[in-house]
């Protein structure tokens, strides 16, 4: 299976604060099943140029890949872009997609979205270099109007959520409706450490196993692989 959105790489941001605490994650995940690891660090373009980070990111991956055991997870490496007025023009936009695909993890505000902000992720999305992917949208779903969501969803927009969505009680049934009608389409752990924020994508998996069956899983997993434009299993 494949965690969409980690904060696994040392140093980058608010998550793992150095190599040692990277591992014990990345050891977590593969016990919890993961095969694949998306490393997702945080991405702000008023504070940082795009080239820049990816230097930093691929430092970053290279101190933590000296270290990595032969059974860890595969990681590939990508960025959650905050989204910011103007994105969809935005040079090198490309260089922060997820390794090996067209895919971009993109963080919307937690406030309701005005008309130009859905215009200029709808044209965003509506480039053939690039496919959107919503970040965590359990945090905005409550928010916006259905009518947004309606669009969205015509342009081909994914939709990712957090493993907590299936976690937590409250919130347990609404996640696996979602799930069934399609409506949601990617989990990711969204870990940032090993105490408040640690990865828990094995629970929120045996939940959709009980309430869905493997099927739903298996098929989670061929769509997962199936976004990628080279080989990544």
């Amino acid at each position: 299976m494949i965690d969409w959105h980690s904060h696994i790489l040392p140093g980058m941001d608010d998550g793992s604060k150095d190599v040692a605490e990277s591992l014990a994650m990345l050891e977590q995940l593969a016990t919890q099943g993961m095969k694949t690891v998306i490393a997702t660090p945080h991405f702000y373009a008023n504070d940082e140029a795009a080239a820049d980070f990816v230097l930093r990111r691929q430092k970053s991956y290279e101190e933590l890949e000296a270290k990595l055991p032969e059974n860890a997870p595969q990681i590939l490496l990508g960025a959650e872009v905050r989204y910011y007025r103007g994105i969809s023009r935005m040079e090198n936009l490309r260089q922060l997609q997820i390794q090996g695909s067209n895919l971009l993890l993109l963080e919307m505000p937690m406030s309701e979205w005005t008309e130009g902000m859905i215009k200029d992720v709808i044209e965003l999305s509506g480039n053939g270099d690039i496919q959107l992917i919503f970040a965590h949208v359990e945090r905005y779903m409550g928010i916006q109007k259905r009518e947004t969501w309606e669009r969205l969803y015509e342009n081909g927009i994914l939709m990712q959520v957090n493993a907590s969505f299936f976690n937590g009680r409250m919130s347990r049934r609404k996640a696996i409706n979602l799930l069934k009608e399609d409506l949601i389409h990617l989990v990711g752990s969204d870990c940032h450490n090993l105490t408040t924020r640690p990865p828990r994508m094995g629970k929120a998996f045996e939940v959709i196993r009980k309430k869905l069956g493997d099927q739903c899983l298996e098929r989670m997993q061929q769509h997962g692989y199936s976004l990628f434009t080279t080989k990544n299993q």
